[in-house]
């Protein structure tokens, strides 16, 4: 019985987290993205932001295949990884030097989710 139990609560977890995918918020997605990743990624994601040219490597194109890949491959860790671990002091360096302030923002696994589903949109639409 005990087996059983673990089993169909195993199941549940997994419905819960293919579920959460499909209820992601696009919206929220769109403005996480516009205002603290277009500036440099720019609005359509290939890398021509205002800022893509001033980094040291420049602003990569985010609608590649490679990317486009890997952001179906690993749903939402590309996203958080970044914004966690923004490329060493690449992305805070750039910002820096152009005078651009970001807000301090407390991410939520929501928001890594919203925005990765936001980009991959944009992305497929762009293909």
């Amino acid at each position: 019985m005990r087996k059983k139990t673990v089993f169909i609560a195993s199941l549940a977890v997994l419905s819960l987290i293919q579920t959460s995918l499909a209820f992601a918020d696009n919206v929220n997605g769109k403005n996480l993205y516009l205002q603290r990743c277009a500036m440099c990624h720019g609005a359509d994601i290939k890398g021509t932001g205002p800022l893509a040219t001033k980094s040291n490597p420049p602003t990569p194109d985010l609608t590649t295949t490679a990317f486009k890949k890997r952001l179906s491959d690993y749903p939402g860790v590309i996203v958080s990884s970044i914004i966690l671990r923004p490329n060493g002091d690449l992305i805070p360096r750039t910002l820096r030097e152009n005078g651009v302030k970001v807000a301090p923002y407390a991410w939520q696994v929501k928001d890594f989710r919203d925005l990765n589903q936001y980009m991959s949109s944009v992305i497929s639409r762009n293909r």
